[in-house]
């Protein structure tokens, strides 16, 4: 017998916690059921790459949809916990609620941040109260589950934070110039452990550079990516309409059919 469905008469998020109980309830949805806070990792960290994806796309309506996909990943956790006593979607709420109410004590309170830098500090000095942590290293906050362009980011803003950052941006331009050669003398060497090191260097030196200039790395390699992509699937159509297939053509050939879709690009 199915399920009754939760009325549309109710408010919008009461309604979907009432949809999510009913999925993990008995006769709800099999997948549903068997789902707990580890097996559900994956979809947390995938609902929000497909949000970041969507909101480069500008797309307001597949913005909604995937933010919607994101928001059952709280809620399905939330009605897990309950069934254990352990947390509410509620208790979760009112948690984040008090949190931010103590964290922003510039809008709440008697202090005052003028900018951003001045609130990011007082956020951190408040969380390191919060969480006990003033006597452990200032770093040590940054997650280290970050994808690893995001979490240098991460970490170089909040060393920047204390004072710890180039005045400008061309010290860092000299940085990655001087890094490109410490990969050259590691290439000539031929120490495979040095490329390593000296391209992990290189990578962090030009992070810094997109700080600097206000370009989040993650972003602009995903777009940079999205680009590549966009101009092989060119190369291969290309090559296809030619009589052509990948793997059995010269570099130049691909080289031009490149060529073509940078300049088709650039035209439209």
């Amino acid at each position: 017998m199915p399920l009754p469905v939760p009325p549309a008469t109710l408010e919008p998020l009461a309604r979907l916690r009432a949809v999510v109980h009913c999925l993990r309830a008995p006769g709800g949805c099999p997948w549903d059921r068997e789902q707990t806070h580890e097996s559900l990792i994956p979809h947390v960290i995938e609902e929000a790459y497909e949000v970041a994806e969507a909101i480069r796309t500008g797309d307001p309506a597949l913005i909604a949809d995937e933010l919607g996909d994101l928001l059952l990943q709280p809620v399905l956790h939330a009605e897990i916990a309950s069934e254990t006593g352990a947390f509410t979607i509620d208790s979760v709420a009112t948690g984040l609620c008090e949190k931010l109410i103590r964290r922003h004590p510039h809008v709440f309170g008697e202090t005052n941040a003028d900018d951003s830098d001045a609130v990011l500090k007082q956020w951190d000095a408040i969380k390191r109260v919060e969480k006990g942590t003033q006597r452990e290293p200032y770093l040590s906050g940054v997650s280290q589950g970050l994808p690893s362009l995001m979490r240098a980011q991460k970490l170089q803003k909040k060393a920047a934070r204390v004072g710890f950052d180039w005045p400008d941006v061309q010290p860092v331009i000299g940085k990655i110039r001087e890094e490109t050669a410490e990969l050259e003398q590691a290439l000539a060497s031929g120490d495979s452990a040095a490329m390593t090191h000296e391209i992990g260097d290189l990578l962090f030196s030009v992070v810094n550079l997109a700080r600097k200039l206000g370009v989040d790395a993650e972003s602009a390699l995903a777009a940079t990516n999205e680009r590549f992509t966009r101009r092989f699937g060119h190369v291969e159509a290309t090559l296809e309409a030619q009589g052509k297939a990948l793997g059995t053509v010269t570099l130049a050939e691909m080289d031009a059919a490149w060529d073509e879709a940078k300049v088709a690009e650039a035209q439209s």
